[in-house]
């Protein structure tokens, strides 16, 4: 069996990326909940938090999380993770500015970790087949 199929792998894989996950959404909210306090309006700010988390997640997960014989961090990989970036930093937006629209701020920084959290899922999956392969 493939090394990157092998259950042990997912698992170690998997704890790896929550812990740094973690990290990363805790950096993001926070400067998420800094900016828009300060009265920037809520889709910037969460486009600036989610910019500071990826910066730091994308180096811990690729050094750390997915290191192996085939992957790798380098152009191509940057490419994907950006990508994906888009595409999650679209939706987290979308949905983070509805419940500040909808319920006010003090609601969209509470729903942010759980918005983004939901989008995790989708992230360690494209990330472990995809972002990191060589």
């Amino acid at each position: 069996m493939l090394k990157w199929l092998s259950r042990s792998t997912f698992l170690r894989q998997g704890g790896s990326y929550f812990v740094i996950g973690l990290l990363q959404l805790f950096v993001d909210w926070a400067m998420f909940v800094l900016l828009s306090a300060l009265g920037l309006a809520v889709e910037p700010a969460n486009v600036a938090g989610r910019i500071t988390g990826a910066m730091l997640g994308f180096w811990l997960n690729g050094r750390f999380t997915f290191a192996g014989e085939d992957t790798a961090v380098g152009r191509r990989q940057f490419a994907r993770f950006a990508v994906m970036w888009v595409a999650t930093t679209a939706i987290s937006t979308w949905a983070v500015g509805h419940v500040d629209d909808t319920v006010g701020l003090k609601w969209a920084w509470i729903a942010k970790p759980a918005i983004d959290l939901a989008l995790s899922a989708a992230g360690f999956l494209l990330s472990r087949h995809w972002v990191y392969r060589r």
